[in-house]
């Protein structure tokens, strides 16, 4: 079954901007997003005006910042420091990946731990995994996680939400995840092991990549390298999920699992494009507004 990312992102987006609309008569104002890009990469456009469309859906603002790919490491850490002084502003998005010359942790790491929309600063991911697990969440689309105190990868929880659409029982299922992204793996794996799931993370070059994934009941694949991931590399059953985004010659975009021939194999996979990639943007406004709530709310 073909787990459409595109109807569930939809469906969280109706119930935040409900939310929304009612923490603006409460609060009088919305959740305001800032979102800092550097550069034109076309890639990096599409990405920040489909943020930018799904905020308008939710009601959230948002403010677009587009610099100069030439801009100085320092200049761009000052302005982000500026706005975690505003007062107005409730999360900060520096759109990656940057110009080599510019650090993105350090970028990064310039970002309040609160006003972090992605999830990626390293204090809010040690805060994550230093919590307690949480098993009995009852996990829903649009609440897929517990509230650990803090904003989480956006891909790992649009994961969650995606698996809590299945309605599978994830105790005591083993969880394989394909790739080398530490600020998406280790969120991804604690909230997996938060369900009692056994996890391995297994690097995309990995010596018989094909016998690691064989054993997934939950195939998780974010290389970014199309065709990765075969048709023999899934165990019959399997729920995939593939967040890879890559962009083949002829323009059209491709996932890193061969979906046509992995689709019969498969209980359940998302397609790319709308699969991962859509419910990651919708995370996103799920953060802005809990980064929202928690400023105001204390």
């Amino acid at each position: 079954m073909v787990i459409s990312g595109k109807d569930i992102a939809a469906q969280m987006q109706s119930s935040m901007l409900q939310q929304v609309d009612a923490m603006a008569a409460k609060y009088g104002r919305t959740p305001h997003l800032v979102i800092i890009q550097v550069g034109d990469d076309p890639a990096s456009t599409v990405y920040v005006r489909n943020k930018m469309r799904a905020a308008e859906r939710c009601h959230i603002r948002t403010q677009h910042i587009l610099l100069p790919a030439g801009i100085s490491e320092q200049e761009l850490c000052r302005l982000t420091d500026k706005h975690n002084t505003d007062q107005d502003v409730d999360a900060i998005l520096v759109q990656l990946p940057l110009p080599a010359h510019i650090s993105e942790q350090k970028v990064i790491r310039t970002i309040l731990p609160e006003k972090d929309a992605d999830g990626f600063h390293p204090d809010n991911i040690s805060l994550l995994l230093r919590q307690p697990a949480q098993p009995d969440h009852a996990a829903t689309i649009n609440a897929p996680v517990p509230d650990y105190g803090c904003p989480i990868a956006c891909t790992a929880k649009g994961v969650m939400a995606l698996l809590a659409s299945t309605g599978v029982n994830l105790s005591g299922k083993h969880a394989v995840m394909v790739g080398e992204t530490d600020v998406i793996s280790e969120p991804m794996a604690k909230l997996l092991k938060d369900k009692q799931c056994t996890v391995t993370i297994v690097r995309s070059d990995a010596y018989d990549l094909q016998a690691a994934c064989r054993v997934a009941d939950i195939l998780i694949v974010g290389a970014d390298k199309p065709g990765l991931i075969t048709r023999d590399c899934i165990r019959p059953g399997a729920i995939v999920f593939d967040a890879g985004l890559n962009r083949l010659p002829d323009g059209s975009l491709t996932g890193d699992v061969d979906f046509e021939a992995c689709k019969d194999v498969a209980s359940f996979i998302t397609p790319v494009p709308g699969g991962v990639g859509v419910m990651i943007v919708a995370m996103l406004m799920h953060n802005t507004i809990e980064c929202y709530n928690r400023r105001i709310n204390g």
